[in-house]
């Protein structure tokens, strides 16, 4: 039986990070952690909670010291087969889907003290091994010494494209602009933020999934997988 590896998979916003390495931990049998699903769980405790103003600005100071009250945590949906988001034992999966969210948690995610707390428990769930992780910063600050780094791109009309369809399929009322509008300031909030900016790591291979189906992007992903497994 090969040795499990850790699997980092960064890349832009609406580019099927989750998907692709939902779909992979599952056919490896490995643990899935959705990194960004825990920035948005704050996230959303901020804006429950008046830490982040009508106009989007954030209280630092009043997030840096509620940090100890917030507990993140992933629990198993057997009906669903993946797993669910809570906030401090509430599940807040659907909520945390939000273009509201969306909005916010850029500004969330660059505050230094969230991110040390939330990297550090990322780190604790990889140190088994046999973690797929998708987020903006996995593959260089998270683990800067996973085997296998990937790093997702695709042409942004593409997208906003699937981003609208996927919050429409949900309910949500909004037009394209919107979902365009709130991509583009994300890309440029993610990769020129001071604390963990969105990057790609030196050794991770490019993945532009512009014109690839869910399946083909999952083909050449455990190409890749058993290429570096066998080496090991």
């Amino acid at each position: 039986m090969r040795e499990k590896i850790n699997i980092a998979i960064d890349g832009y916003s609406s580019c099927g990070k989750s998907t692709l390495a939902r779909n992979l931990a599952k056919e490896l049998k490995y643990v899935y952690v959705d990194s960004g699903a825990m920035y948005r769980a704050v996230t959303l405790y901020c804006l429950q909670n008046g830490i982040i103003a009508e106009d989007g600005s954030v209280n630092i100071s009043e997030l840096i010291g509620a940090l100890r009250r917030i507990n993140v945590s992933f629990n198993h949906n057997r009906t669903l087969g993946k797993s669910d988001t809570y906030l401090n034992g509430e599940r807040v999966e659907d909520e945390i889907r939000s273009l509201r969210i969306s909005q916010n948690v850029s500004e969330v995610s660059k505050v230094k003290e969230v991110r040390e707390v939330l990297v550090k428990f990322q780190q604790k769930l990889g140190k088994k091994k046999g973690v797929v992780m998708d987020g903006r910063d996995i593959g260089t600050v998270v683990f800067p010494d996973a085997t296998l780094k990937i790093f997702m791109t695709a042409d942004l009309d593409i997208r906003v494209q699937r981003r609208y369809e996927e919050l429409i399929a949900k309910g949500h009322s909004l037009n394209l602009l919107e979902v365009k509008e709130n991509l583009v300031s994300r890309d440029q909030k993610d990769t020129s933020r001071k604390e963990n900016p969105l990057k790609k790591a030196s050794d991770a291979i490019v993945l532009d999934n512009t014109f690839l189906s869910k399946e083909q992007q999952l083909e050449q992903v455990k190409a890749w997988v058993e290429d570096r497994t066998s080496k090991k």
